[in-house]
């Protein structure tokens, strides 16, 4: 996995303080100012990205590097069986043209095929190392 690092213009305690607020709002654990867990979504999948974390001093200010090495991950398969349904409905939509029968379940088909947008699609989100260094940046502007 590759490394996230974040430069900041506080000093290093400032930094490494502005870091246990945001892993305290974001639901992560850091271990002793040493390793981090940081909690993850991906699309479908949910899970744990864990690994070594640094705030090394810089010129400027601070850095701070996070390189995970560690990523337990799962499939959310409640999603999954939706979107199923969905492509289920989708195709019911989709082939009524070609095989008459399928008429009177095309409607419904489509009301499938809308909801699994609606209910998983349109709510997919990614959050990860790179979105939690975005908080530390904005912690350590507030102060």
């Amino acid at each position: 996995m590759s490394e996230h690092t974040l430069d900041l213009a506080v000093r290093p305690d400032a930094a490494l303080a502005a870091l246990r607020r945001a892993a305290e709002d974001w639901g992560a654990e850091l271990d002793g100012d040493r390793r981090l867990h940081l909690p993850v979504v991906q699309g479908l999948k949910r899970g744990v990205v864990s690994g070594p974390l640094r705030v090394e001093a810089t010129e400027e200010g601070a850095r701070v590097v996070f390189q995970p090495e560690e990523s337990r991950l799962y499939v959310q398969m409640a999603s999954v069986f939706i979107l199923l349904v969905a492509i289920v409905g989708a195709l019911a939509t989709i082939l009524w043209p070609f095989y008459p029968q399928l008429l009177p379940v095309a409607p419904f088909g489509a009301l499938l095929a809308l909801g699994g947008w609606f209910l998983v699609l349109s709510r997919l989100r990614n959050s990860g190392p790179d979105e939690f260094l975005v908080m530390v940046e904005a912690q350590a502007a507030e102060g």
